[in-house]
């Protein structure tokens, strides 16, 4: 077997323009945070990000006993809205699944943010795939308070 040696993409620092990005989910599930509430992770696999940020999760907490009311429901609103872009309709009264979204295709809006001293990026928004002007059309959301991801 022959020496490995680092790829350009390894070392480069540049970073995928903030937009809209076509995403497969390709996986859901149940976690406990650090703080021990329960919560959903999704992660998405981005087309066109290159091989380091292909990847990309966002948390839903979900714990009413942990978390304050405001935090869960703006993350159950963020749920819904990521149901209905990946093509789902839920109901009031519809169990939260999380194989149901596994596979779903849908477009993000990614930001970079600041994190614990270095550049990571969070999901902004979620929308159906749908025709753009360009591949990394200006995310016109703003930043859902208390949004997470890594």
């Amino acid at each position: 077997m022959g020496a490995l040696r680092f790829d350009p993409e390894d070392l480069s620092e540049s970073l995928p323009a903030p937009g809209w990005y076509p995403t497969r989910i390709g996986s859901s599930r149940w976690r406990e945070s650090a703080a021990g509430n329960r919560m959903l992770q999704v992660v998405y696999v981005i087309e066109g990000a290159g091989a380091v940020y292909a990847r990309l999760a966002e948390y839903f907490v979900l714990d009413e006993q942990a978390a304050s009311a405001v935090a869960v429901a703006l993350a159950r609103r963020r749920l819904a809205s990521l149901y209905r872009a990946a093509g789902l309709s839920p109901e009031a009264g519809d169990s939260i699944s999380a194989s149901d979204l596994v596979d779903g295709r849908l477009e993000i809006a990614i930001e970079p943010e600041l994190w614990q001293g270095r550049t990571r990026f969070r999901v902004v928004g979620h929308r159906p795939l749908a025709a753009r002007a360009s591949d990394h059309e200006p995310a016109s959301v703003a930043p859902p308070s208390g949004s997470r991801a890594s």
